[in-house]
């Protein structure tokens, strides 16, 4: 570089946006947009020019100014159903880590739509900074490309190339049998959830360990919706093949199948023991209260937020592995020896 170039003091000028760009071959431009919007630069180029950046020593000042320019402050919570109670504890855990970082949350409610989803996103992305996708209902391939345009960690799915927070779902459904084996139960049925659901496949892949190594018999019946009326329906759809014992998707299909067995004249548990999945509010205000799979909501939803806020200031996201958070069993007045 020339000698006229450098300080007074003999060190060489700060590196700047047209250094990258030249040695990128792309216009200052480009590089300006592959800092404040990335989803606004071919993913590869954007990394290619990162990638220089870095080892030209761009200082990270010069990028996060060019970054915060264009951001908005909020963060968006992507939620399947506002009528879940299991929405409501991870709904607090992701505003408090807003709140602490300074950032507002937005919610948008999906109503278990892909469609509807899909268009919600559509909207959201110029006006938020980055994404919570909660029991997201569109494709591995589509959530990726929202990934390619802002942060984005998806809650209890793992899509391969996006971060992810996750309970053990396998494991928590897996204890669920087994205590029911422990009370004398032989054959089980499972009231599934939506088709499209990740949690739906892992309850399902637990069930099967749990009857190829506790001999135990797994009916699948379903899918059905995740609501109390979904659960109404199963019972019906049950009592044509009744088991002494039954798992749920979740906590409201377990509410609605208590509901749903009662007025078809059988008794819980004296007649069918019923276990559901999440540990929501309404699991102890059901008569009899519920058996079921207690998820740690509200720090699954201050985990996803944490680590989005994170990626939104330049943290690397780490999709190689999903966070996995532990469930545990908490037995409670709807399960019985047959």
């Amino acid at each position: 570089m020339p000698e006229s170039d450098e300080s007074a003091a003999g060190a060489p000028p700060a590196v700047t946006i047209y250094d990258v760009a030249r040695e990128a071959g792309v216009a200052p431009s480009t590089v300006s947009r592959a800092f404040s919007r990335p989803g606004r630069v071919n993913a590869e180029t954007g990394e290619r020019i990162r990638q220089i950046a870095e080892r030209l020593g761009y200082r990270v000042k010069e990028q996060a100014r060019a970054q915060s320019a264009s951001r908005t402050g909020m963060l968006a919570v992507v939620l399947a159903d506002l009528g879940n109670p299991v929405f409501y504890e991870l709904v607090r855990g992701a505003g408090s880590a807003c709140e602490a970082a300074g950032y507002t949350m937005l919610l948008a409610e999906t109503a278990e739509s892909a469609v509807r989803e899909r268009a919600t996103l559509e909207r959201a992305l110029g006006s938020v900074d980055g994404l919570v996708l909660t029991a997201s209902r569109i494709s591995d391939s589509a959530i990726r490309q929202v990934a390619k345009v802002k942060p984005v960690v998806v809650v209890n799915r793992v899509v391969p190339g996006v971060p992810s927070v996750v309970i053990d779902v396998e494991r928590g459904t897996f204890k669920s049998v087994e205590h029911l084996v422990e009370l004398g139960h032989e054959k089980v049925t499972y009231l599934s959830g939506p088709e499209a659901s990740w949690a739906d496949g892992m309850r399902w892949r637990g069930l099967r360990r749990a009857a190829e190594e506790l001999g135990v018999r797994i009916r699948r019946t379903g899918p059905f919706a995740p609501t109390v009326n979904g659960g109404v329906e199963a019972a019906a759809t049950w009592a044509q093949h009744r088991t002494s014992a039954v798992v749920a998707y979740n906590d409201m299909v377990a509410i609605g199948f208590i509901r749903g067995a009662g007025r078809l004249g059988a008794r819980v548990p004296e007649d069918v023991s019923v276990v559901g999945f999440d540990n929501s509010a309404m699991a102890e205000l059901v008569s009899p209260e519920l058996t079921t799979v207690a998820a740690p909501l509200q720090a699954l939803g201050q985990t996803a937020a944490k680590n989005v806020l994170a990626m939104i200031g330049g943290a690397r996201s780490h999709a190689e592995e999903p966070m996995q958070l532990p469930t545990r069993l908490v037995v409670r007045e709807s399960t019985a020896r047959p």
